[in-house]
């Protein structure tokens, strides 16, 4: 007997539907292995992201470091691209610390802030400097590209620039101060219009006061308008306030050569010049062409000729090279021939010649092949001591034919990063007299943010062997700071 035809209809039904699931779950199960594969794939993908940027971090300087020199007037030889720090600043959680929110940008047409303009700083009484000051005026030099008088807002009045070597007797010593970066824009800008802008000089005392010479790296424009540079991550831009107060502080002269200098194009640079000059403050390795960027600057002090020759090998793309008619930074790049040039020039002039250089890799703690070839280019040409900067960490020490090498000054007025290294510092500090070369000191602070602290005692030892062990060649750094080569053990 048949069954009947409701029955076989349910009984197809129901097949129909057994063989559906079937193809429902196959499918869903090729969903879920595709789901799988896909999130192994991004985890995979995160990973090797991670890992790679870790590794290249420091890459790109590394990388462009290679690139060939922009000549004086701008150009690059062949078709290589000079380039700078943006891609480790984009790689490194410290630069977005560093970098805090740049401030407003004004008009460009608006005319630059003049508030400081015929500002004139007193000399603490009693002090080194002011001591310098006793045995000589400064002599009105020529601007190099002009050929006519520099403005005399535009010099130091105790110091002396004037050509020629001294008749110093070879037991005179001077001492000179060098300290790292310095900024005061984004983070530090913010609580310096709080607290005042000798706020960063809170725990130094006199130390910059009493010395005979106080140099640095002056990483910011300081300008109130000029627009923002568009090929750079971060960009920064001080308040011309700060120059007051790290004048009145002790500072005597910055390099402005380096990677931010230009942050607000060629407007903030010459307004920073012009707010260092209302300030009394000099500066070497930037300026409006390249005669400028690349002269010495000269100081008699104590009856001993000090030159000054500042340049960078660090800077974001060729056109920041200063040319003929075109304001820019002193280039570093290539062989240095420009950098040499004045580095001899001062050499004839002078009975010191001191060479601040902006180079190497951010947050390495060793010198690359560059820093130490430069370095001892500059030496042979005739630099007497090279201090170096744009790590923002502390780098070692080296003694090459006699003369001091320090690759890195780390920061000294900066934003507070999550980087451990940067927080470490010190003021450099040099013994020099015209026969007997130059014996180096260091004494440790950390910075804060936006202030340098004295270390205590447990710190600053530890930081001292630190540096020894970053050294070259057997250098010797005692409890006390003192820096001795190898040879001398």
């Amino acid at each position: 007997m048949y069954p009947p035809r409701s029955q076989k209809h349910q009984a197809g039904k129901k097949a129909r539907r057994k063989r559906q699931g079937r193809k429902w779950g196959y499918v869903n199960l090729c969903l879920l292995a595709v789901i799988a594969l896909l999130i192994g794939y991004y985890l995979l993908t995160q990973k090797a992201q991670t890992g790679g940027s870790a590794q290249e971090s420091h890459k790109p300087a590394q990388q462009t470091a290679e690139q060939p020199p922009a000549d004086p007037k701008g150009t690059v030889p062949g078709s290589g691209e000079v380039a700078g720090d943006s891609g480790q600043e984009t790689s490194s959680e410290q630069a977005a610390e560093e970098a805090g929110d740049p401030p407003p940008m004004d008009q460009a047409g608006t005319p630059p802030d003049q508030e400081a303009a015929g500002v004139q700083q007193d000399q603490p009484a009693g002090s080194g400097k002011e001591q310098a000051a006793q045995e000589g005026k400064q002599e009105t030099g020529k601007d190099p590209d002009s050929g006519k008088a520099k403005p005399q807002q535009d010099q130091i009045p105790e110091k002396t620039a004037s050509g020629g070597t001294s008749d110093a007797p070879s037991g005179q010593t001077i001492r000179i101060h060098f300290v790292g970066d310095m900024i005061f824009s984004g983070k530090v800008e913010t609580l310096l219009e709080s607290k005042g802008y000798s706020y960063p000089f809170t725990y130094l005392g006199d130390l910059f006061k009493k010395d005979d010479l106080t140099l640095g790296n002056l990483e910011t424009p300081v300008t109130t308008r000029g627009v923002g540079a568009k090929n750079k991550t971060f960009v920064f831009k001080s308040s011309p306030k700060a120059l007051d107060a790290l004048r009145a502080a002790g500072m005597d002269a910055v390099t402005l050569a380096n990677n931010h200098i230009l942050d607000q194009g060629e407007e903030g640079l010459l307004d920073t010049i012009t707010h260092l000059g209302a300030s009394g403050i000099k500066y070497v390795g930037a300026g409006k062409n390249a005669a400028r960027a690349y002269a010495p600057e000269y100081f008699s002090i104590k009856g001993m000729k000090v030159a000054l020759v500042g340049a960078s090998r660090v800077y974001p793309e060729s056109s920041w090279a200063a040319g003929t008619n075109k304001p820019g930074v002193a280039s570093a790049y290539g062989q240095a021939p420009e950098v040499l040039k004045s580095i001899a020039e001062a050499r004839s002039n002078a009975d010191l010649v001191i060479v601040m250089a902006h180079w190497g890799i951010e947050r390495q703690s060793t010198p690359d092949a560059n820093q130490k070839a430069l370095a001892h280019a500059f030496i042979d040409a005739g630099a007497d001591l090279i201090i170096g900067a744009h790590p923002h960490v502390l780098q070692g020490l080296e003694q090459y034919k006699g003369k001091w090498i320090a690759y890195s000054t780390g920061n000294f007025i900066f934003t507070k990063s999550t980087v451990p290294a940067t927080w470490k510092t010190a003021v450099f500090e040099a013994s020099c007299s015209p026969k007997g070369g130059c014996g180096m000191k260091l004494i440790p602070y950390k910075t804060e943010l936006g202030l340098p602290v004295p270390m205590n005692a447990e710190e600053g030892k530890k930081l001292l062997q630190e540096v020894q062990q970053l050294s070259i060649g057997g250098v010797r750094v005692s409890g006390d700071g003192t820096v001795t080569s190898g040879s001398a053990r």
